[in-house]
C-alpha cells in the first residue's frame, strides 16, 4: 500500500521525539480514544520512549471490548435458533458472554459465519429466503454508514429475512462522560481518525472549549501519533484547548456528509451500555421506528437476558484507563488471546491483546522507536 512506509521513518520518528522532549516542561496525561492507536503505541514502545511524566492513557476505544455483555449474550441466544444463520466480523466470535462465545456455539453446530461486510449479509439472505439472516452491527461511527447501507438495500429488495442486532457506539459522549468523572485526570485526547473521517471533527468543538482539554485528530502510522502528541503538549504548555486535525490526508471538519445521511436515515441516537464502563446517555444507535423490522433483538425477543460479569476480569479499570492490563493477576495466566476472560483480550485493537502480543509481562522496558517496521 502507498503511503505507509512514510509514515514509519525512523529518523523523522527521532525528530519528533526530540521535539516532543523539548517542549514539555510539565507532567501530562493524555487519552488515546482508539484501540488501533493503542495497538501501534504498545507494539511500537512510543509510550516507553515519551519524557518523564508525560503519560499515554489508553481509553476504551475498541468496538468489540466495549460491546456490552447483554449484546453478546443477545447475539449467542439468536445464533442458537435453528432458522437462523447468523453472520459477524471475525474478532466479535471469540468475545466472551456470560455462558459462551459465538466460535464455540459454530463449533457446537450453529450457522454462524463470518463475513467481511454486512452486504455480505444481504447478498446471504437474498441467495437463502428459506434462512433467517442476521448480522451483528458493532461498531462506532466508523462502521455505522455501511450498516446503514444494508438495511437500506435489504429494504429496496424487499428481503424479509435479513436483520441486524444493533452496538453501536458513539465516541463524543463515552469522552464527556471520561471527562466528567470526579477522577478524570486526563488533560487531552488524540481522536480517532477513522471516526472523524466519517463525523468530521465538529462534534468536538464543543467538548475543548467546555472542559478547557485540547483535542487532537490523530491517524493511526507512528508519526502520526507522535505527531498528534507533540500537538496537543504545544497545546498544553501553551494553554490553549483547541481541536487540531494531524490527519490531514484522511479528515475533514465536516467529515462525509453523504455517510452521515445514511446514518441519520437508518438509525436514531439512544442511551447505550458500554461494556465495564455502564450506561452513558446518547452514546449509542438504534434502528429508527421506519426500520424497526429489520431489528433482530425485536424479531426474536431477547430482550430479557440476565448477563453474568467473570469476577476476576478487570476489563471496566482497564477500558476506563485507571489500571494496566499488568495489574490485573488473570493477564497472561488465566487469560489470554486464546482463552480470553474479557474483550479487551480478544481483538489486537484490544488494551489487554495489545499489551500481550507486545510482550508486556510487568513494568515495561524501555523501547527503541527505531525499531519501527
Amino acid at each position: 500500500m502507498k503511503y505507509v512506509e512514510e509514515y514509519r521513518d525512523p529518523q523523522l520518528a527521532h525528530q519528533l521525539l526530540e521535539q516532543i522532549h523539548a517542549v514539555t516542561t510539565k507532567p501530562w496525561n493524555l487519552m488515546e480514544v482508539c484501540g488501533g492507536q493503542t495497538n501501534t503505541i504498545v507494539r511500537q514502545g512510543i509510550d516507553d520512549v515519551l519524557p518523564a511524566g508525560l503519560r499515554m492513557v489508553h481509553g476504551p476505544g475498541c468496538p468489540v471490548c466495549v460491546t456490552p455483555l447483554e449484546m453478546v449474550d443477545k447475539a449467542c441466544a439468536i445464533a442458537t435458533r435453528p432458522e437462523v444463520t447468523f453472520t459477524s466480523y471475525g474478532d466479535m466470535l471469540r468475545v466472551p458472554g456470560s455462558h459462551s462465545d459465538l466460535l464455540s456455539l459454530k463449533a457446537r453446530g450453529a450457522d454462524v459465519r463470518v463475513v467481511y461486510s454486512p452486504m455480505e449479509a444481504v447478498r446471504i439472505a437474498r441467495e437463502d429466503p428459506s434462512r433467517e439472516v442476521v448480522f451483528f452491527a458493532v461498531g462506532f461511527e466508523t462502521t455505522a454508514p455501511a450498516n446503514a447501507m444494508a438495511v437500506i438495500r435489504a429494504r429496496e429488495l424487499g428481503l424479509t429475512n435479513f436483520s441486524i442486532l444493533v452496538s453501536h457506539v458513539l465516541v463524543p459522549p463515552a469522552m464527556t462522560s471520561i471527562l466528567d468523572d470526579e477522577d478524570c485526570e486526563i488533560d487531552a485526547f488524540l481522536a480517532a481518525g477513522h471516526v472523524c473521517a466519517v463525523m468530521g471533527w465538529r462534534e468536538y468543538e464543543p467538548i475543548a472549549a467546555q472542559y478547557r482539554v485540547p483535542i487532537v485528530v490523530t491517524g493511526f502510522e507512528p508519526l502520526d501519533l507522535l505527531e498528534g502528541i507533540l500537538m496537543a503538549v504545544r497545546q498544553l504548555e501553551t494553554g490553549r484547548a483547541e481541536v487540531e486535525n494531524q490527519y490531514i490526508r484522511a479528515v475533514r471538519r465536516n467529515g462525509n456528509e453523504h455517510a452521515q445521511d445514511a446514518i441519520r436515515t437508518v438509525f436514531r441516537v439512544d442511551d447505550r451500555t458500554w461494556r465495564g464502563v455502564g450506561q452513558i446517555p446518547g452514546s449509542g444507535l438504534e434502528l429508527a421506528a421506519d426500520f424497526a423490522e429489520f431489528d433482530a433483538a425485536r424479531r426474536f425477543a431477547v430482550d430479557g437476558i440476565e448477563t453474568l460479569e467473570n469476577p476476576a476480569c478487570i476489563a471496566g479499570s482497564i477500558l476506563r484507563g485507571t489500571k494496566l492490563p499488568t495489574d490485573c493477576p488473570m493477564y497472561g495466566i488465566a487469560c489470554t488471546p486464546r482463552s480470553p476472560l474479557g474483550a479487551p483480550m480478544v481483538s489486537s485493537e484490544g488494551t489487554c491483546a495489545a499489551f500481550f502480543n507486545a510482550g508486556r509481562v510487568a513494568e515495561a522496558t524501555p523501547a527503541t522507536v527505531g525499531s519501527m517496521t
